[in-house]
């Protein structure tokens, strides 16, 4: 696990085994086996909250994955892990498929992100994008290829384009707000689930444009620039006032509720989880809910 300023980053694809740092055993203490998968935008916020509850609950052994919020669930409607990080609500079909395989869930909304469109510092002509040039950029079979083709006063320069995998609840929420229910994104940019892998091509290239959670952009403000939607830059402020819009979206952990009814080491880090999700989200950068909201999520797991 490697810790980046006030956040925490995990390799694409690993399964990272989190124990206990600090506290001894002790007999009566809770045991038990705990598997999470999912978002890279949420991973963390839970790896940190993992981390928290492991030093007073070293018996409990969690794993977690991320392999993106469709991957996660994916995993999660087949009754694999116990816990699937999201960072967009489950799909119609993922739904169908989980009532089909006997899978009940409780969705906890735990904080609010922003998708952040970056550019690379030395791109100093496009410091703002509308949605439409947005999409016209992104679009399957876009005419677009040089930042000329977005405004003739811009440089004639090929656009490297980068942006999360098909896995990946953000590229799924930039997909649907950009470019419609029906748009389909073109497939010439460089995709990965990791979001580090972004943020190093997008730094490494003048000509660079991406997308991907707020959090990332935040840890890595020395190397990449925000660019304004629609006028807006992306911040916690224009998140939680509502005026950076259409990006700005929840984020969840889905529960498998029969193991949180029946699995007491489960109820004991889903209960911490969602009595801590406020503060630690704010100390990591995320646009926390409201105490009202959060107290609205409690009651899910209290009915």
């Amino acid at each position: 696990m490697k810790l980046v300023s006030k956040g925490i980053t995990f390799a694409l694809g690993a399964i990272l085994l989190l124990s206990g740092c600090s506290g001894a055993a002790t007999e009566n203490q809770v045991a038990g086996t705990i598997i999470i998968d999912g978002s890279s935008t949420v991973a963390p916020l839970t790896g940190a909250i993992i981390e928290t509850f492991q030093a007073e609950n070293s018996k409990i052994e969690i794993t977690m994955g991320i392999s993106g919020t469709g991957g996660g669930f994916k995993k999660f409607i087949k009754g694999e892990t116990q816990i699937s990080n999201a960072s967009r609500p489950m799909k119609k079909e993922e739904q169908e498929t989980a009532k089909t395989n006997g899978v009940e869930y409780i969705e906890l909304e735990i904080a609010k992100d922003a998708i952040a469109v970056v550019k690379n510092p030395s791109n100093t002509w496009a410091a703002e994008l509308t949605v439409d040039q947005l999409k016209q950029i992104w679009k399957k079979d876009s005419t677009i290829s040089k930042w000329s083709d977005v405004n003739p006063e811009w440089p004639a320069e090929q656009i490297k384009l980068y942006g999360p995998g098909q896995d990946s609840g953000t590229f799924d929420y930039f997909k649907e707000v950009i470019l419609g229910s029906d748009g389909e994104i073109r497939t010439d940019y460089t995709a990965s689930e990791d979001d580090n892998v972004l943020v190093t091509g997008v730094s490494g290239d003048k000509n660079a444009l991406g997308f991907f959670g707020y959090l990332y952009f935040e840890e890595n403000t020395s190397k990449l620039s925000a660019v304004a939607v629609g006028g807006v830059l992306p911040s916690i402020a224009t998140v939680n006032d509502g005026t950076y819009k259409p990006l700005s979206r929840p984020i969840f952990i889905y529960v498998n509720k029969e193991a949180y009814n029946t699995d007491e080491a489960l109820k004991l880090f889903v209960d911490f989880y969602v009595d801590t999700i406020g503060e630690m989200a704010t100390d990591l950068g995320y646009p926390a809910l409201s105490e009202t909201e959060y107290a609205a999520e409690k009651a899910k797991l209290n009915n």
